[in-house]
């Protein structure tokens, strides 16, 4: 639409014509069979995205809301190893210190997890580990499989937020031992932010813990949501489940392997750009972390003030994120998720080059024709 910016934020993300007519009808009856269709076929496709059999259910409440389910549900009274190298990490800590003897096994934001000391922490009787698998505000992916054969050598459950991940990158909950995985509507899935969803394992089942949160209680979840009639056990944001619904349905479309591969060369192009303008990435890896494949962090070059860049690359219509917290005035942010693709990249990286030069970077090299080297 006119005037509208290209958000190319690590979520929220532009959204499909689509989904955004989804939501444009009158209201339905949210105990009648056509939102149960509705309810069904959002579970059916978000299964396969997060690589799971086990129960999944969507909740009106966003990332976070999933997040303190899954600790809330689990985790109360328990001792939880809170691995964190980022801020969504340090968001899944905090929680965990409400509900149970949380530890923080922390690592410099975009620097690889402490395997080492989760190994101590769960020989000392922690039961739980909760990890963020995509952590956006570094641009670094960690190693879910490796910590999710950690978690079950010492019969720990394993809390995932792949809130970042599902939907862009593989994510592989059972064959990686993730019992309780999570997912905002906002980021790669390209629906509208309010909507989370959480799939349990077994395991998790027979170990939920009480009393359970009210709202949140997965178990009510799990009793509304039979094979005769899909339902949530509280009134549920309609219009939004139609949106995402619509969006789930244009994922299975488009081919998950195929919509992984469309992000994975957006996030290796944003990457080509960066060494093309002589900036390096923000993360430090090592042979079990790697890159992000949805969202880029990349060194702000010194004398270059953030919000003055981002300004400049706004006034063209394009967002783009800055650091958050202590990384505020270091880094920026490039999302590469949702519903964009080659003509938003290139874009967007036109846009960022033009700044830098403007608020006095010399760049190395033709970022655009890299990208595009990547991307044609």
């Amino acid at each position: 639409m006119e005037n509208e910016p290209l958000l190319m934020l690590p979520g929220p993300v532009p959204m499909p014509e689509r989904v955004r007519a989804a939501m444009m009808r009158q209201a339905i009856n949210h105990r009648g069979k056509e939102f149960s269709g509705v309810y069904a076929d959002c579970v059916r496709i978000l299964k396969a995205a997060f690589g799971t059999g086990n129960d999944l259910f969507v909740i009106s409440g966003s990332g976070t809301a999933a997040m303190e389910a899954a600790v809330g549900n689990f985790g109360r009274g328990r001792k939880i190893a809170c691995l964190v190298n980022g801020k969504f990490g340090e968001r899944l800590y905090k929680i965990s210190q409400r509900y149970g003897d949380a530890q923080e096994i922390a690592s410099e934001w975009g620097t690889p997890l402490d395997l080492g000391r989760l190994e101590e922490a769960l020989s000392s009787g922690a039961e739980m580990v909760t990890l963020v698998h995509n952590e956006t505000s570094a641009g670094i992916k960690n190693p879910a499989e490796k910590i999710g054969k950690i978690a079950r050598r010492h019969d720990a459950l394993l809390v995932m937020d792949a809130i970042t991940s599902v939907g862009g990158d593989e994510v592989r909950a059972d064959a990686w031992g993730a019992d309780v995985v999570v997912v905002g509507s906002q980021k790669c899935l390209a629906a509208p932010a309010g909507l989370s969803a959480i799939s349990v394992s077994t395991r998790a089942w027979e170990r939920m813990t009480e009393p359970r949160p009210f709202y949140l209680d997965l178990a009510a979840y799990r009793k509304s949501a039979t094979a005769k009639l899909m339902e949530t056990p509280y009134t549920p944001a309609v219009p939004l489940f139609m949106a995402l619904r619509e969006a789930c349905l244009i994922m299975e479309e488009e081919g998950l392997s195929e919509r992984i591969a469309r992000h994975r060369r957006m996030a290796d192009a944003v990457r080509a750009a960066a060494g093309a303008w002589g900036l390096p990435l923000f993360p430090k890896i090592d042979a079990d972390h790697a890159y992000s494949n949805t969202a880029t962090a990349i060194m702000l070059p010194p004398g270059v003030e953030d919000a003055g860049f981002r300004g400049t690359v706004k006034k063209m219509g394009i967002e783009i994120a800055g650091g958050q917290d202590h990384l505020k005035g270091k880094i920026f942010r490039i999302g590469s998720m949702g519903a964009v693709s080659a003509p938003e990249i290139l874009a967007t990286i036109a846009a960022v080059q033009y700044s830098l030069k403007v608020h006095g970077y010399q760049v190395k090299g033709d970022g655009v024709m890299e990208a595009a080297g990547v991307l044609g």
